[in-house]
């Protein structure tokens, strides 16, 4: 039915569109309407840094020694100097040059 029909295809989107767009209002309707605890502030603060740890660990452990130097080098900028963006930079510089390297 959408492979035949351009249009139907856009709607299809739109509609995707629509539900996604509803489900972050719905978010911040419903966290707005919650009364948030020192327990729960303390569950919100933690939540960025295990979101970072579960995408990086799958990576780490599939992507050997390579991934190890990066991960070594961005953490290492980020202590340094504490800048996210120069440490992914280092991050990146560093898997591109072990690639470059045969490593």
């Amino acid at each position: 039915m959408i492979e035949k029909d351009a249009f139907g295809f856009f709607i299809v989107i739109a509609l995707m569109t629509i539900v996604v767009y509803l489900g972050r209002i719905g978010g911040f309707w419903l966290i707005g309407r919650l009364v948030i605890g020192p327990r729960l502030r303390r569950m919100l603060d933690a939540l960025p840094g295990a979101i970072i740890a579960a995408t990086v660990a799958p990576a780490l452990v599939q992507g050997g020694l390579r991934a190890i130097l990066a991960l070594t080098a961005t953490l290492v900028v980020m202590i340094a100097i504490r800048k996210d963006f120069a440490a992914v930079v280092a991050g990146v510089a560093v898997a591109a040059a072990a690639f470059a390297y045969g490593i």
